[in-house]
């Protein structure tokens, strides 16, 4: 994928050129949206601000403006620093993300639409240059979708973790989110968000587990599981390196996508007690401001390390 800040560059100026900041056009007015900032993938919490309503035709540049104090570059399209947080090395830049998905275009050109969660993170990307999706904006993208639309939500459950199982179909019910359960393995299709339950032996073959084994550059998820079996549970740092193994019990909340579809998120482990761990770790509490969240017993770890143990 394209490094999100070349797109918010290229494409919002772009815009500025062609129409000298023009908004996109009259509409309803949107309610019910919310604006977090945060640095150095959630760990440093900024600021959230919610908006019961705001103009039909806001974009996520225009709310950030409204917000804060935004300083830009590229004629207004490429975001410098929030409130004076700016970057502090040539491999740290600004991000952002609609309903935990990372957006495909410029901010001045990405519209707000009802109930969206619009989160931006300053954080360092020498490991990887896109992160397709994070989990910390739960329960989006299930309740208000991506892009103003919403999809179904499928639930695939390997055969041993059927306690991980049910804990997960209650997380969805207490958000208000129906979830069509079918086998491991038959594929949520393109056009349907995925939540994929069961230890990481069990479902490593799916397409999402996949990327995830490819390391950061491929998935945007800072872990990964070592061994035959997938025993070990191995957290990485900003830069890519193993900073923390997790063993017998470890859980991971986590979610990514490929070019052509919406996210897979996946609750996975190192056996079935450390799945069971991380389904019990699916609320916005738990998950608020993290892009992806391991469990070792009773300690939540958020994703990737930022700090020691």
């Amino acid at each position: 994928m394209v490094k999100l800040r070349a797109w918010t560059a290229v494409a919002a100026l772009a815009v500025v050129l062609a129409c000298g900041g023009c908004g996109l056009g009259p509409g309803a007015p949107t309610k019910g949206v919310s604006l977090t900032v945060t640095g150095q993938f959630g760990a440093r919490h900024v600021s959230t601000v919610s908006r019961g309503k705001v103009p039909g035709s806001e974009t996520v540049m225009r709310m950030l403006e409204r917000s804060f104090k935004v300083s830009t570059r590229y004629g207004g399209g490429f975001v410098e620093s929030i409130d004076g947080l700016a970057p502090s090395g040539s491999n740290t830049d600004w991000f952002y993300y609609v309903n935990g998905v990372q957006a495909p275009k410029g901010a001045a050109t990405t519209a707000v639409h009802a109930g969206d969660h619009v989160w931006w993170d300053l954080h360092d990307w020498s490991a990887t240059e896109s992160i397709p999706a994070v989990v910390g904006s739960f329960p989006e993208p299930f309740t208000n979708g991506i892009g103003g639309k919403r999809y179904p939500v499928t639930l695939e459950c390997a055969s041993n973790v059927n306690a991980a199982c049910t804990q997960v179909g209650k997380a969805m019910t207490a958000v208000h989110v129906p979830a069509s359960s079918q086998l491991l393995g038959t594929g949520s299709g393109p056009s349907t968000l995925g939540i994929v339950v069961g230890t990481w032996s069990e479902i490593r073959s799916e397409v999402a587990a996949e990327l995830v084994a490819h390391g950061p550059g491929a998935s945007g998820v800072y872990a990964r599981f070592a061994g035959p079996r997938g025993d070990t549970l191995q957290l990485l740092a900003p830069n890519g390196q193993v900073a923390r193994t997790l063993g017998a019990g470890a859980g991971l909340i986590a979610a990514t996508a490929d070019s052509s579809s919406v996210p897979t998120w996946m609750i996975t482990g190192t056996d079935a007690a450390g799945v069971l761990a991380a389904a019990r770790a699916l609320t916005p509490q738990a998950l608020r401001d993290h892009f992806a969240l391991a469990v070792d017993g009773a300690a939540r770890v958020p994703v990737p390390v930022t700090a020691s143990p």
